[in-house]
């Protein structure tokens, strides 16, 4: 989009100092630079939109209660302090999504550091619990939660969620084993 601009500005100082040289074609070189920008914004997708994406389609299965969607977004090769592999996380995922848990999440700002093939993203969200979670029932309406979470490059360009790690809930320092 830069470069239409620069060729457009570069276009109107050539048809002021040379009046002789104007075309009514000249005008469809920006446009088409314009459009070609729009174009390839919408066709290629950076590694950080495709983090966001991974991180929010995250953020909407727990909402949902998805299972499958979270399964989705995990490495083969996940692990973390508490759970040695992806089936472990699954079994706990899918226990405690079988009821009503998570009303609505909110996303903080992530900070997000990449370099390739890994990224890490450091992850605030504020859950809302379901008015009929027992959550919401004992313990309390709403939590935050910080965790850092690591991802890897995959061979076909995406990328995958291989480890998270809990930081604190509530601003307390908290680790997996700390939530029953």
């Amino acid at each position: 989009m830069i470069v239409a601009i620069l060729v457009l500005l570069g276009m109107l100082m050539l048809r002021r100092i040379l009046p002789e040289k104007k075309h009514w074609g000249q005008w469809l070189l920006p446009a088409f630079l314009a459009v070609a920008a729009f174009g390839f914004d919408l066709l290629v997708k950076t590694d950080l939109e495709k983090i966001n994406a991974v991180i929010n389609t995250g953020i909407k299965a727990v909402e949902e209660e998805n299972s499958d969607a979270i399964e989705a977004i995990i490495s083969a090769n996940y692990h973390d302090s508490y759970h040695n592999t992806k089936k472990d996380l699954m079994e706990r995922c899918r226990r405690r999504l079988s009821g009503p848990l998570v009303a609505k999440n909110k996303k903080r700002p992530p900070i997000i550091e990449i370099s390739p093939p890994n990224a890490t993203v450091t992850l605030t969200v504020i859950i809302h619990f379901d008015k009929q979670s027992s959550v919401y029932q004992d313990i309390q309406r709403l939590i935050q939660t910080k965790s850092k979470i690591n991802l890897q490059k995959q061979q076909d360009g995406r990328w995958l969620i291989n480890r998270v790690e809990i930081l604190e809930i509530n601003m307390q320092r908290v680790n997996w084993r700390d939530i029953k």
